[in-house]
């Protein structure tokens, strides 16, 4: 059955991919954001090459510097580009004022900023760990601009 204003909502927020959140108890988000903020893998590789996750734009220059030694390994580049845009999303949410963490119908988790535009940091964040574009940076610097 082709229901119209179903498949709009599909084109529009799909699948979750890579990340689902449901929160039913935590109307602040603060629980959610501090889950989204750990980025566990991520950590451990950046600290392994020296860069400290401190939740600051040098922090996402640091990070796009560093030598791509995941992409030989799919499993572990899908897990970082998770982890990637989560955390550039946590930044945006700390850095930029008015962003804020915005959970799609599907679970998916986007980032919100005033001007009511939604980044899709985890999509992002698995393009910049397969390929290394766009940079984590550049997408905080043009949210900041927004």
């Amino acid at each position: 059955m082709d229901i119209p204003l179903f498949g709009m909502w599909r084109k529009r927020h799909g699948t979750a991919r890579g990340v689902a959140v449901f929160s039913g108890g935590d109307p602040e988000g603060t629980a959610v954001a501090e889950l989204l903020g750990e980025c566990e893998l991520l950590r451990v590789r950046a600290s392994h090459s020296g860069v400290e996750l401190d939740g600051s734009e040098e922090s996402l220059t640091a990070l796009d510097q560093i030598v791509p030694s995941w992409r030989d390994d799919p499993d572990v580049m899908s897990w970082l580009g998770n982890d990637a845009g989560l955390y550039l999303g946590t930044v945006i949410v700390e850095t930029v004022p008015g962003a804020d963490w915005q959970v799609w119908p599907n679970g998916h988790p986007v980032v919100r900023l005033v001007s009511g535009r939604e980044i899709d940091t985890v999509e992002l964040g698995h393009a910049w760990a397969e390929s290394g574009s766009p940079e984590l940076s550049q997408v905080l610097a043009e949210a900041s601009e927004d």
